[in-house]
């Protein structure tokens, strides 16, 4: 979505009007009707209801979770369902909390900035959902696109949601919300944009601390970088001289704790990050990127569980479905970020994988793509096949040899 597509969305929020919230722009992709919860009012939560026919639920950030006294309630479905509070319901001005009169005098109350743990009581009839305080840029969930939604627009950062739903029940895929959207002049916003908005127009790493780097393959520069979001620290290693309006050699690289300290024969992540080095230094100039989100951004302990279930006959991507995460959750975000502090704003990309390239254009940083192959062996013959075949990577050869 362009960014004046996205203004004009704000916009609308702005005056109290609703919108339809999508994660990305995949045909399975669910959707969500959302308005600030500010402006709720008992017709926008009959129309919710009516048409859109999911929970109401409102969405706020943990902060305000605890200001409000609301507790978390344990999930039975595992880890990766969102964290959700108690049902609650307005103390004051509510019947039976049911009506849309109701539900909207609730929301109302969380939203304002005068209420406290005395102004509500539980259990009602609406579900809290707890955003964490980064938004999307922590985690691409349906409370922090929301509120992240809602922040952008100049609102309270709190919003009033609703599942999209079939006539059969079903959450509506991505064709489905489109027509919603399209059908009730809503604009249709998707949270990948809200996440190229942030990276582009907020400040979202800073330097920590700048060091001589001499290594086997030569002398380099490294600087740590902290997310301001997270946290997480990253390393930028720079060789020789970029910037300056220079075309750079870049290699973007997730860090990969068993391929890149300890050989992994699974992969071949340790055999491109020592072959970029060697190329970069050859070249004179360029920057190795070495961003942290371990196992495609699940982390270290769901790399080893995928791992277990690869063992038992699922490739790498099944595994992280298996897992309940998407096939990739890695974003280069913050690596575009870098580079604009480095001043690099074109770049020859050592990569097989056109998503980094896409993803850098998202958030302004032009890059062609420079092949980085290494000789396929039988340890990670399947999983490199799997990448090409699922996720779309681009190999020349994947043969065994000898």
């Amino acid at each position: 979505m362009a960014t004046e597509s996205l203004e004009r969305a704000f916009a609308r929020i702005r005056e109290g009007q609703m919108a339809v919230l999508a994660a990305d722009d995949r045909a399975e992709t669910h959707a969500d009707v959302v308005v600030a919860a500010e402006r709720a009012t008992p017709d926008l939560v009959n129309f919710m209801v009516r048409y859109a026919r999911g929970m109401v639920s409102v969405a706020l950030v943990e902060a305000r979770m605890r200001a409000l006294g609301i507790p978390l309630v344990p999930s039975s479905r595992g880890s990766q369902m969102e964290p959700q509070g108690a049902l609650i319901e307005a103390r004051e001005g509510v019947t039976t909390g049911i009506s849309a009169a109701d539900r909207a005098r609730t929301i109302q109350t969380v939203a304002s900035e005068l209420s406290g743990p005395h102004d509500i009581v539980m259990p009602g009839h609406v579900l809290p959902l707890v955003a964490l305080e980064g938004g999307l840029m922590s985690r691409a969930g349906r409370a922090e696109g929301a509120v992240d939604l809602m922040r952008l627009a100049g609102m309270r950062p709190c919003a009033a949601l609703c599942a999209i739903l079939r006539d059969d029940g079903e959450p509506a895929r991505l064709g489905e919300a489109a027509e919603f959207a399209e059908t009730h002049q809503m604009p249709l916003v998707f949270a990948k944009d809200l996440i190229s908005y942030r990276v582009a127009n907020e400040t979202l790493v800073q330097r920590v601390e700048e060091t001589p780097f001499p290594t086997a393959a030569g002398e380099l520069r490294a600087i740590v970088f902290r997310g301001v979001v997270d946290g997480r620290e990253h390393l930028a290693l720079v060789v020789g001289e970029v910037g300056g309006g220079r075309s750079t050699l870049v290699r973007l690289h997730s860090e990969c704790l068993t391929g890149d300290v300890f050989a992994s024969n699974r992969c071949d992540c340790g055999e491109q990050l020592s072959q970029s080095l060697e190329k970069i230094v050859a070249a004179g100039a360029g920057v190795i990127i070495y961003l942290h989100q371990e196992g495609r951004g699940i982390g270290l302990g769901n790399k080893i569980r995928a791992y277990a279930l690869q063992d038992g006959g699922l490739d790498t991507v099944e595994a992280n479905l298996e897992l309940g995460f998407k096939e990739d959750l890695r974003d280069y975000g913050i690596g575009a970020q870098i580079l604009r502090d480095l001043g690099v704003r074109e770049v020859k990309l050592l990569t097989n994988n056109p998503h980094k390239i896409e993803s850098l254009a998202r958030y302004g940083v032009s890059a062609t793509r420079v092949a980085l192959e290494v000789t396929p062996h039988s340890g990670n013959i399947g999983y490199l096949r799997t990448k090409q075949e699922k996720l779309g990577h681009l190999f020349s050869r994947l043969k065994l040899t000898g």
